[in-house]
């Protein structure tokens, strides 16, 4: 039996590591987890209490496709309070996560032989999951030359577009769009009716001035937001979708047929989530606190070259001056160290060998105890070189 040529896809690496981790933590039980992007933490107290009333009280069936009202409602009041950003609660669409948000949206808004750019480096399921659905990935190259950010000239480049995929804070990077930047973006977009979608996921997690929502600049961009990332609810697998008018009732249609409706638990426990800022912050300044933790100590041994980290909870390391096969580094580091960390092929397919990200998500002393090994690792590689 055959199976389809869209599903011949290259895997999602870092769950191949997470797999790998596993499996040492159950022999060894010795993993530090710097592999996977996502809190450390549980959802907030008041969401986890949300959720039990819930389950007390009501029946938990079937929701609109598209989210509860209550819930869309404070999502869209949340634009307005954050970026003083006017957002109809027509145009959110709760989704299964932003995963879920991403593959609404590219459904939606492109067809088959589209040409949709992403940068490199990038997240790599929006890459594959274009590609699945027989959309023509553009890459558009992003390093340090450009603070691992796109723009106008790069996107001229590439071509005609029907679509631009960026991210602000980005995945594996760190880097935010500044204003300026998002605006030039914006504009080369509305100037050659070019979709944009904007990943925003995490917002929320920022070390200097807030990160601006694209709807700013571009208010009929398509916006994917979750609750998995600042709000710690990533497995309660639950985003929200802003999308401009003329997507809202294909997005509809097609959460219909593919999803029934969100889950409908964790519609009514993110209720709370809103609520819950105090907590959540200190989540924000423990990353903080990491993150300063992996600058000074990776930074002595000379693993100091990498974007900069405005947000989210990563670093992008280039470690060519130590190899050529990150991949093969990384296992390095997982068996000799009990580090599990993530190699760039997974974000970058032709520069990633190159580099190595690093997630600071996990609690201080599981960063400072990792930091000290992994420079202790490479202080001794380089006496023996």
């Amino acid at each position: 039996m055959k199976s389809a040529s869209r599903a011949d896809i290259p895997p999602f690496y870092v769950m191949e590591v997470m797999k790998a981790a596993a499996e040492r933590e159950r022999q060894s039980g010795d993993v530090l987890h710097l592999e996977v992007g996502q809190p450390s933490t549980p959802a907030p107290r008041s969401v986890r209490a949300a959720a039990a009333r819930a389950l007390e009280s009501n029946r938990l069936g079937y929701t609109d496709a598209t989210g509860i009202p209550e819930l869309r409602e404070l999502i869209a009041r949340h634009y307005g309070d954050r970026y003083d950003v006017e957002v109809s609660a027509d145009r959110i669409v709760v989704t299964m996560g932003a995963s879920g948000s991403f593959v609404l949206a590219f459904l939606a808004a492109f067809d088959v032989g589209d040409r949709v750019a992403v940068t490199e480096p990038g997240y790599p399921c929006y890459r594959n999951t274009l590609e699945a659905f027989g959309v023509e990935v553009v890459p558009i190259p992003v390093g340090p030359d450009t603070r691992f950010v796109p723009n106008s000239s790069l996107l001229a480049a590439a071509g005609p577009l029907d679509g631009l995929m960026i991210a602000s804070p980005a995945n594996p990077t760190g880097t935010a769009l500044r204003p300026p930047e998002l605006e030039d973006i914006a504009g080369y977009c509305s100037s050659r009716n070019v979709l944009l979608i904007a990943d925003e996921i995490y917002h929320g997690i920022e070390y200097g001035e807030r990160v601006p929502t694209a709807l700013a600049f571009a208010p009929d961009s398509v916006v994917l937001q979750s609750f998995s990332k600042y709000y710690s609810m990533t497995g309660w697998r639950l985003g929200w979708l802003v999308l401009p008018e003329h997507l809202v009732r294909p997005v509809e249609r097609l959460a219909q047929n593919l999803f029934i409706s969100p889950p409908t638990l964790s519609q009514y426990a993110a209720l709370a989530a809103f609520d819950a800022a105090e907590e959540l912050d200190a989540n924000v300044a423990r990353y903080a606190t990491n993150r300063r933790v992996l600058l000074d100590g990776l930074g002595r041994v000379g693993l100091d070259h990498f974007a900069s980290p405005d947000g989210a909870f990563y670093f992008y390391i280039d470690v060519s001056h130590l190899t050529d096969d990150s991949q093969e580094l990384c296992r390095i580091w997982l068996d000799e160290l009990g580090v599990a960390c993530t190699p760039g092929i997974d974000f970058d397919p032709v520069g990633g060998h190159r580099y190595v990200r690093l997630s600071y998500s996990e609690s201080t002393a599981d960063i400072i105890e990792a930091t000290e090994r992994i420079a202790g690792w490479v202080a001794v590689r380089e006496m023996a070189d």
